[in-house]
């Protein structure tokens, strides 16, 4: 059996370096236990929303930069080497130099993606979608702290309010997935149909040859940024690309409008909070706004953008419980043209606001 394409030794060894940078002058938050503010912060988000979730939430851990870039290449690992397994079918024994050269460059610039998203992230629900891939893994509730603490700064906020801030968002994101029993199985089903679209794509190829590396570290960005827009091929995928970018819309959207609702009375600096959030989501230059074209940073934040002006509107309108209706089944989801358009949602599901 030929070895992977990916050299997952590599790729670590990037992944740490860049997630790692800077860390010898990058402060901690200190002083902060996350247990008491995830377990206001569920309350809160619980009562706002009438979510409730059906067994405990997974506790907050503090991690660092390394260890968010581990954890995250083991999971990027486990979804895109089945892909990647039968791409490297086609190499053949006769092109080993060309494998060890294209799994050499794919290898770092996996490392250096995850690298680059590890210096960033603030907060993540990690959440394994996919029943083969889990392996009893049970959902993490992650905060990095030295991002945290680096934001506090750039920000000048108090870092009390800011943590209580992200802690929101990542505790809706909880008690989504832990309140809403086919939300996960909907979301995994769409990444499934994807990839076994693109596995079969990669089967059916008459002409021998190998994957550029162009091709898979597009498949590896994709799965980073989770809409998996990097193995769309056809019309039939884009469909279900379409849907899957609705339902994550609305998943961060959720969480975005459901931090502002509950946070004003815990967070006296909140418009500021908020005015320096979407200032820092909108401002990358150089290399840092390259490498967040190739990682889609940029639909990641039309995501957020959009899909809290949605959920806004349908508030507004028709009042919070017709965000309980969003998420009282797949047929409730808006499509991706109605995240643009709540009002067409609204009139769709007017009957049952």
């Amino acid at each position: 059996m030929p070895a992977p394409i990916i050299d997952w030794v590599i790729a670590d060894w990037v992944a740490d370096r860049m997630a790692s940078r800077g860390d010898a002058a990058s402060p901690q938050v200190a002083g902060i236990d996350l247990r008491p503010l995830a377990a206001d912060a569920e309350a809160r988000v619980v009562a706002y929303t009438g979510m409730v979730p059906s067994g405990p939430l997974p506790p907050p851990e503090g991690i660092d930069r390394g260890e968010w870039a581990k954890t995250n290449l083991a999971s990027t690992r486990a979804m895109i080497e089945p892909l990647l397994d039968a791409a490297a079918g086609k190499l053949g024994p006769a092109k080993g130099t060309a494998r060890l050269w294209l799994g050499a460059v794919s290898s770092a610039e996996i490392g250096l993606l995850i690298g680059f998203m590890a210096q960033r992230v603030m907060g993540q629900y990690e959440l394994i979608l996919l029943d083969e891939l889990a392996d009893g893994q049970e959902p993490r509730l992650l905060f990095v702290l030295p991002n945290l603490a680096d934001a506090v700064g750039r920000f000048e906020a108090d870092e009390l309010e800011f943590v209580t801030w992200v802690t929101l968002h990542e505790v809706t994101h909880a008690v989504q997935f832990g309140s809403v029993p086919w939300l996960r199985d909907y979301v995994a089903a769409q990444i499934r149909e994807l990839m076994e679209s693109a596995q079969q794509r990669m089967d059916s190829q008459r002409k021998p040859g190998f994957p550029s590396r162009s091709d898979l570290a597009r498949v590896g960005r994709a799965v980073l940024r989770l809409d998996l827009l990097g193995i769309v091929g056809n019309q039939r995928e884009r469909a279900v690309m379409d849907r899957a970018q609705a339902v994550m819309a609305v998943i961060e959207g959720h969480a975005e409008h459901v931090m502002d609702a509950v946070a004003p009375e815990l967070l006296p600096s909140l418009p500021e909070l908020r005015s320096s959030m979407d200032k820092r989501r909108k401002q990358q230059r150089g290399f840092g706004k390259y490498l967040g074209k190739l990682l889609g940073m940029e639909m990641k934040m039309r995501q957020y953008t959009q899909g809290k002006a949605f959920c806004d509107r349908i508030v507004d309108v028709a009042g919070t419980g017709a965000l309980n209706h969003l998420f009282s089944g797949p047929q409730a989801l808006p499509t991706l043209a109605e995240i643009e358009n709540p009002d067409a949602w609204l009139e769709r599901n007017r009957a049952d606001l």
